[in-house]
């Protein structure tokens, strides 16, 4: 029996639900249950542990995997040995020495099979952990694995690790999942946690900012509110305990987070928060990062010292401090997003109960900026499918190809003479740019570009009730805020944008920069390729405000084939391609399951081509056609990305070299191979293609077919129907250039 806890309806219904679900013989694999922050997520999974054991037969072993960071799975170990003492918990150690037993609790930290600079288990040691999971297996042992909280661990050793145990259920709890068809799914309604006084009875956003503000120093401004309203809070504290209302000391804790974690921006916090009086030195002031722990050996009791803690985005989860009463998010970029799970850190209510007539102390509060508010979900290994690992059919282990890799020993990339010149043409051949700067900057304003001569942004403001309705805002609580260029703070912010064309370019930030200024700065020299002529805080501010117009522009410049000599080949390295000996498929739940007999793997059924598994409509119009063809012996679905798989080397307009893996490989009964692209139609004629660089892979693909004799094509459906085309790409489908498909494959 659990002891010592107080008992909440919503966390017996959660644990019946759990109970019922894993046993019954109709339910589905994987049950997820959506738990607000605050609901007790941990008490109530050992509920149903121990709910789960005293009704059955012995023959069962848990297995419970936290995320890496912060020791999570030994605080859930050590809270099950607490409060069900009577329960097997117990750390991997014990059940790679002994086994995994059954009527056992084992707690996994993640980062101990997955990651792969971790040391703790060595090579040999991690063919041991499958080896006493077939044991078990063998002794009759059936597990349910439990994942606690969202992880990032969506790769193929985590999926391997949990299809070995080959769990009858997997349950997942998390803030923020999603709600698939192919899963149980149970949610605890956030009203009653709230209505059990076990968190905050609203979420106040942004107080004291009115759009009439003009900010010119973030840190000022927000910090300046925040420590206003713990000052306040404080106060209503200590009202409260002359009241008697209050039974414990509290002093609440502001938390300042920083989403990278730049030297630069802390410094600017420790010095503004040393101009308010706080410092590491008087204990007022803590830091918590990877590198650096500070003043942080109290900081989780009621009345800790510390008023102000410093942290990463990615402090350790399940960390727990309910004093923690106000989040202020500081910006180190130009668009980031607020994370959502952040505000659990904030919501708990450090008494567990409501204050009566006291706003101050019922709610939460954040400070930030940020424009858009978005819930980080489960990865997608937890959220939208399930894998399966399937094995290759011996009919293909002869089969292979010719492989294409960069070649770093080429010079990739434009000098940067040519880069501005091409950056300047499209600027020229989409906007009619002229050689006159004013007349460029009135022609782009008439394209939506934005020449603020300060940073305009969208803010939301006021009481949220839910985290839904926060991430959900409507308009009505959104203010526009106007924040005044300065060119020290905000080269953070122009770095981010460099940095994020960076990514999708792969040219060097420093260039970007460059690239930027040669284009849009007012400078005596250097006036060829000039767009427009801006001093340099209004540059600023054009490049921050109009950073999501400026990376589409460079995506664009990138897939313009137009005169570029597009493939890569006889420079590329190469490797022989075999199609893998066994691979991971997402699957989903088919009503009527039938074997696909022509795909390579084994076992390979109509599950792996649901609209659950994330293909797309013509990758699976194009496999349930092969299956159906006579013409065809075998399919093979090709990875996305990685070594394992069939890759092909191109160029970009930038004269970059990227990797481009077709979807399909298929071989006829006549002996010919085929290498096959499924890419988006049309719907009502209009495209549903959305690659950018479909005209670069095409020719690649063309000029690779051509250098080693195999048969190719792209396919793209219109309603039910797939079309073929190998001679030249068109958008538009009604060209002759695309042929029903059945004219070529039969």
């Amino acid at each position: 029996m659990v002891n010592g806890i107080e008992q909440y309806e919503f966390q017996d219904d959660c644990a019946e639900f759990l109970y019922d679900k894993t046993t019954a013989s109709d339910t589905k694999q994987v049950v997820t249950v959506k738990a607000p922050t605050g609901a007790g997520k941990t008490v109530i999974l050992i509920k149903y542990v121990d709910l789960f054991y005293k009704n059955t037969d012995g023959k069962t072993a848990f297995v419970w995997l936290c995320p890496g960071k912060g020791n999570l799975e030994e605080q859930s170990m050590e809270k099950m040995q607490n409060l069900a003492p009577h329960i097997d918990a117990r750390p991997l150690a014990t059940s790679m020495m002994f086994g995994f037993e059954e009527r056992s609790v084992t707690f996994i930290n993640w980062e101990i099979v997955t990651k792969k600079t971790n040391n703790v288990l060595k090579s040999r040691e991690k063919d041991n952990l499958f080896e006493k999971i077939e044991k078990a297996h063998a002794a009759g042992i059936r597990f349910i694995v439990i994942i606690d909280e969202e992880h990032s661990n969506n790769t193929a050793k985590a999926s391997a690790m949990i299809e070995a145990f080959k769990p009858e259920h997997i349950i997942r709890v998390s803030a923020t999942p999603v709600k698939v068809k192919h899963q149980e799914f149970y949610e605890i309604p956030e009203n009653e946690v709230i209505a059990a006084g076990l968190i905050t009875e609203a979420i106040v956003v942004n107080e004291g900012v009115t759009d009439s503000t003009r900010i010119s120093d973030d840190y000022n401004v927000l910090l300046k509110l925040a420590d206003e309203k713990r000052k306040e809070i404080q106060f209503e504290y200590e009202q409260q305990m002359e009241q008697g209302e209050c039974d414990t000391e509290i002093r609440p804790l502001v938390i300042v987070q920083f989403p990278a974690g730049q030297p630069e921006t802390i410094k600017a916090v420790e010095d503004k928060l040393a101009e308010f009086g706080y410092t590491y030195d008087n204990g007022m002031v803590a830091i918590w990062m990877s590198d650096q722990k500070l003043n942080t050996e109290n900081i989780t009791d009621m009345n800790g010292t510390p008023a102000f803690l410093l942290m990463k985005q990615a402090i350790a989860t399940g960390w727990d401090c309910p004093r923690a009463k106000i989040l202020v998010k500081l910006r180190e970029g130009g668009d980031e997003s607020f994370q959502i799970q952040t505000i659990g850190r904030i919501r708990r209510m450090p008494e567990r109960k409501h204050y009566v007539f006291c706003y101050t102390l019922n709610n939460c509060y954040i400070y930030t900026l940020d424009s858009t508010y978005k819930n980080d979900l489960l990865s997608q290994l937890d959220k939208a499918y399930q894998v399966r690992r399937l094995f290759v059919k011996d009919i293909v282990h002869d089969f292979s190809l010719t492989k294409e890799m960069r070649n770093l020993d080429v010079d990739s990339g434009l000098d940067e003479k040519e880069l501005l010149k091409k950056i300047h043409k499209h600027f020229v051949d989409k906007y009619g740019i002229t050689t006159r700067t004013v007349e460029n900057q009135q022609i782009l304003e008439r394209n939506d570009y934005n020449f603020s001569h300060e940073i305009d942004s969208r803010i939301l403001h006021g009481e949220f009730h839910s985290t839904g309705e926060l991430s959900n805002a409507a308009p009505s609580k959104t203010m526009a805020i106007k924040t005044t260029i300065n060119t020290h703070t905000h080269g953070i912010y122009l770095q981010h944008v460099a940095d994020e064309i960076k990514k999708i370019t792969t040219i060097p930030t420093a260039r970007v920069k460059k690239i930027l200024r040669r284009l849009f700065f007012r400078s005596k020299k250097q006036k060829n390729y000039r767009i427009t002529s801006l001093d340099n805080q209004d540059f600023y501010a054009f490049v921050i405000n109009n950073a999501s117009r400026l990376k589409q522009e460079f995506r664009e410049i990138m897939a313009d084939s137009e005169g570029v000599q597009l493939t890569f080949g006889e420079l590329a390295k190469t490797s022989k391609f075999t199609i893998p000996e066994s691979d991971l498929f997402k699957f989903g739940v088919v009503k009527d399951v039938k074997l696909m007999s022509k795909n390579v793997y084994k076992d390979y059924t109509t599950e792996f081509v649901s609209s659950d598994t994330r293909k797309s409509k013509p990758e699976r119009l194009f496999e349930r056609y092969c299956e159906t063809a006579d013409s065809v012996e075998w399919i093979y679905k090709n990875g996305d990305t990685g070594q394992d798989y069939l890759s092909i080397v191109y160029k970009d307009n930038l004269n970059k070299q990227w990797l481009f893996y077709p979807d399909y490989i298929i071989k006829l009964t006549n002996g010919e191979v085929w290498i096959i692209e499924a890419k988006g139609g049309e719907q009502d004629g209009h495209t549903k293609n959305i690659d950018m660089k479909v005209e670069q892979k095409f020719a690649a693909l063309k000029a690779y077919a051509e250098r080693y004799k195999v048969n190719w094509g792209f396919v793209r459906d219109i309603d039910e129907d797939l079309y073929f085309c190998n001679t030249e790409y068109t958008e538009d489908m009604s060209s002759d250039n695309w042929k029903i498909l059945s004219s070529v494959l039969k």
